[in-house]
């Protein structure tokens, strides 16, 4: 595997690689990998020639100068699990790298109401340093198709407007959310939850099931109010939201007919940490 730390290597390998006719899939991290990652990197190596990942905690898109400080970092460990798993090339740059102008953003992208719902309603500025941060990526490493996954959702429908906002040529694609044995959707922040609180997250991907089921007994209202009881039930849980929605807006559904497809979006704080998982129903 490849390492560059400076925009002007990395470019210039993948120009060649472009050059001999090869394509390129594109997995952005934050670091501190697991099976999730792997997931995405998998998805990478079938539908391209190479596979570049990267690894950057993007501090424009953390809206608590906390969370930025304690996210995981662990670097040599990613490294080693990147090459195992057959990524041909890491981009591991600074914030100077990715940002050498400063990190006030140069665009704003009209993402109307995708970005002022779920997570947007609740982080401020998140999704613009997402989409800043994902844009510059995109202008570095130009790949075929950038490769994120469905725990993010609202992020995938966030870039999915980005590429099409800035007539990008990458296309994406969405690999499934990947999942511990006992439910629980797998994510760098899960590390930080206390052994108790660790036991008490799989009820939230357990109670997302049960909606699936309630939509043959009960109205979309009364199933989300339901889901909230369930989740804050032992009282060491609080439910940011938890909303049925419309699979491409991402707006409040009434009805369950109200859609072809709908997802079932949830954050949830517990303890310290801030967890984040959805399902889809169709």
């Amino acid at each position: 595997m490849y390492i560059f730390k400076k925009v002007s290597d990395l470019q210039h390998h993948l120009e060649k690689e472009s050059e001999a006719g090869k394509t390129i899939a594109f997995a952005p991290t934050m670091g501190a990998l697991h099976d999730g990652h792997v997931s995405l990197i998998d998805q990478s190596n079938e539908i391209a020639d190479i596979c570049v990942s990267s690894i950057f905690v993007n501090p424009t898109q953390f809206d608590q100068k906390e969370d930025l400080e304690k996210y995981p970092r662990t670097v040599d460990a990613d490294i080693e699990i990147l090459a195992k798993n057959k990524c041909d090339v890491l981009f591991l740059p600074e914030v100077e790298d990715v940002y050498p102008d400063g990190m006030e953003a140069k665009e704003q992208y009209d993402f109307g109401q995708l970005g002022n719902v779920l997570e947007g309603a609740h982080r401020s500025g998140h999704f613009e340093g997402v989409a800043q941060v994902v844009n510059r990526l995109l202008e570095i490493v130009k790949p075929n198709w950038i490769v994120m996954g469905q725990k993010d959702y609202q992020q995938t429908a966030i870039i999915r407007r980005l590429l099409k906002l800035t007539n990008s040529k990458t296309e994406i694609v969405v690999s499934p959310t990947i999942r511990e044995e006992d439910g629980l959707a797998m994510s760098s922040r899960n590390v930080r939850l206390e052994p108790d609180e660790r036991a008490e997250a799989p009820i939230i991907n357990e109670v997302l099931e049960g909606v699936r089921t309630a939509a043959d007994k009960l109205s979309v209202a009364m199933a989300k109010k339901e889901a909230i009881l369930k989740i804050e039930k032992s009282g060491s849980m609080k439910v940011d939201y938890l909303d049925i929605v419309h699979f491409e807006t991402l707006q409040s559904v009434k009805n369950w007919d109200d859609a072809e497809q709908l997802v079932v979006c949830t954050a949830v704080h517990l303890g310290k940490v801030r967890l984040i998982d959805n399902i889809i129903i169709t």
